[in-house]
């Protein structure tokens, strides 16, 4: 099927009128966060780069002094990672992927946030392969309880 000239001009009139009038809905829907890293840590670029490939709009922030930051938003030491992620009143620590941060976003439950512990491998920003499911825990107080499982 050919198009007319009329018709090649308007498509992309129709295409750009669409994006001005979903703008401030589109915008809105745009989760943003802030994450923490040593400015040495390569893997913590690649989660901020996975996360901004899904959707989010994340501030990378390098910081020599991660242990304050972790100890500030009640991070326990058995559950900290190698970033520390702040979006919308949660911490998310380490490289959790990001269907467990939709589901603590959509969830909104009564807790700090949650953490997948580590640095392990095939998680999202992490080399290799993933060798077993991947547990992400609640940070909250008390004893550690299972949020997810990918």
């Amino acid at each position: 099927m050919k198009l007319s000239n009329a018709q090649k001009l308007l498509n992309p009139v129709v295409l750009v009128m669409g994006l001005a009038l979903s703008g401030p809905g589109w915008a809105e829907a745009l989760v943003k966060g802030t994450l923490y890293k040593d400015p040495q840590c390569g893997c913590c670029q690649e989660h901020a780069d996975y996360l901004a490939a899904q959707g989010f709009a994340i501030d990378v922030v390098q910081t020599r002094n991660l242990a304050a930051i972790k100890q500030q938003n009640g991070v326990p030491e058995k559950l900290q990672g190698c970033h520390t992620l702040l979006i919308d009143g949660y911490v998310i620590e380490g490289h959790v992927p990001v269907t467990s941060i939709r589901q603590l976003l959509e969830q909104k439950p009564k807790i700090r946030g949650i953490a997948l512990a580590g640095m392990p491998a095939g998680s999202p920003g992490m080399m290799g392969e993933k060798t077993a499911p991947f547990t992400i825990y609640e940070i909250a107080d008390g004893m550690p309880k299972v949020f997810s499982v990918e």
